[in-house]
């Protein structure tokens, strides 16, 4: 495999002094799978370029293993794309050639180390399961110009599809050692493969390499879960420490318990469907198609949105790994017919966070979800949500405090759920919602769920955002 780095940073021969690797001499390194070489195809004042060429020994791949079974099998481990689009052997190379770099370490040029100058990476051939769609989601975010070149399998054959092979050129003005890190993240990523074995010393490698950018990205699920060749425990390990604002270590037993002290003060009116019913009702009643569940838990509002035809495209999100794979489970997407189980995706992420993921959705539903939040916490999901997300309606429903007093098996003064940071009052809730509105240009409606007392309201209390006509544009209502 090739890899090509190029800068016309003046002097562009500097690249030298960033890679630690001098211009007028090649230099090799014996690997396990092979040899590593670092030359210089072009190195004047203009433009400098330097190439990474790793050659892949087939026989030293498979020496002292034994062979697939069959006739004709045993050709298999030294016939094959290997020595020519093994991703990881290529991110492996850039480890070991260009360490100092990665590192983001240069005696002769430290300031430059720390410098953002014009970059180009250039691999002619690698292997990318997800086609050219998937390398533009995971390099674009990142801020680089992305040329992809590939095409048929062959040409003759259109029915065969198209190569998993391409060509690919990333352009940007980045530091050295943000370019090597990304590669060497996501080259393996895109093969969805890697040569050798995935413990927990990769989480901590992953981890490492990711500061910094990883947890913004949008493809984060995608690339922790490829990355750690899709193992569930360490991808859930990974996930978590990635927000470690929302993941605090709590015990599964622990949060069972709270989740049934709740539901036993409010299961006897059915309280929980009443709000799933509702927050359904006022979804289709604005004829949202594209819709957001922040929190989504277990999945139980997502069911109801899937048996909807009206709701094209659903996303899910919720900070737990482990509550995604329940909701996973429950709703059988897997079993789900193909037009069915592309409406709906499952995201893990954090609403503390600006995600682009969220945009360009007609509704969110937050059900239940901001009593769990503390102030600070409560002012950036504000932010996530009505200034960057800004979907053109949102419903949130919370908890009643002056209702508390009715349910018989809840102690007086106490929430309703451990976890709770705050219950608020209607004239509370009506102060924030107004708050949010007039940060954020939206307008909001006020409505009861569940049993209603003259003096006290109802236990739940729903907000019903909508968008406001910005300067000079459109109602969006």
């Amino acid at each position: 495999m090739l890899l090509t780095l190029s800068t016309t940073h003046r002097p562009a021969t500097d690249l030298g002094y960033l890679l630690h690797k001098n211009p007028a001499r090649m230099q090799t390194e014996k690997l396990a799978f092979g040899q590593a070489h670092v030359f210089y195809a072009e190195a004047s004042e203009e433009r400098c370029t330097a190439a990474l060429l790793v050659e892949v020994d087939p026989i030293a791949l498979v020496r002292g293993r034994k062979g697939p079974a069959g006739e004709g099998q045993q050709f298999e481990q030294y016939v094959n794309d290997r020595p020519y689009a093994a991703n990881s052997f290529l991110s492996v190379a850039i480890g070991r050639m260009f360490a100092s770099a990665l590192g983001g370490r240069s005696k002769e040029r430290a300031e430059l180390a720390g410098t953002a100058i014009p970059l180009t990476a250039r691999i002619p051939a690698i292997a990318a399961h997800g086609g050219q769609d998937l390398v533009r989601r995971l390099f674009a975010p990142l801020g680089y110009e992305v040329e992809v070149d590939g095409g048929k399998l062959d040409e003759r054959f259109p029915e065969w599809g198209e190569s998993p092979y391409l060509a690919l050129e990333l352009r940007g003005t980045v530091r050295l050692q943000d370019l090597l890190t990304h590669l060497y993240v996501l080259i393996p990523v895109l093969d969805n493969e890697k040569h050798y074995w995935v413990g927990d010393d990769e989480v901590e490698k992953l981890l490492k390499r990711g500061e910094g950018w990883l947890p913004g990205h949008p493809e984060k699920d995608l690339i922790v879960s490829r990355y750690l060749k899709r193992q569930r425990g360490l991808t859930r390990e990974a996930l978590a420490r990635l927000i470690p604002e929302e993941a605090e270590p709590v015990d599964e037993n622990e949060t069972n318990l709270r989740d049934e002290e709740e539901q036993k003060v409010e299961r006897p009116m059915g309280l929980h469907e009443q709000r799933l019913g509702t927050v359904l009702s006022v979804l289709h009643g604005v004829g949202a198609r594209r819709v957001l569940d922040l929190g989504c838990g277990e999945g139980k509002l997502l069911k109801l949105l899937i048996a909807d035809a009206q709701f094209e495209a659903i996303v899910g999100m919720d900070v737990s790994w482990r509550s995604l794979e329940i909701a996973r489970e429950k709703l059988k997407l897997e079993r789900l017919i193909a037009p069915q189980r592309a409406r709906i995706e499952l995201i893990q992420g954090s609403l503390m966070y600006r995600d682009k993921r969220l945009s360009g959705f007609d509704a969110a539903a937050v059900v239940e979800v901001i009593e769990h939040l503390d102030a600070p916490r409560l002012a950036s999901f504000e932010r996530v949500l009505f200034e960057f997300a800004r979907p053109r309606v949102a419903v949130v429903t919370t908890p009643n405090a002056e209702y508390n007093v009715k349910f018989e098996s809840l102690p007086a003064g106490q929430l309703r759920h451990r976890d709770h940071r705050f219950e608020w009052t209607r004239t509370q809730f009506a102060e924030w919602a107004d708050g949010v509105c007039a940060r954020f240009g939206y307008a909001v409606k006020f409505q009861a769920i569940g049993p209603e007392d003259a003096g006290l309201g109802a236990p739940t209390q729903m907000a019903m955002f909508s968008l406001q006509a910005e300067a000079g544009g459109e109602v969006a209502a």
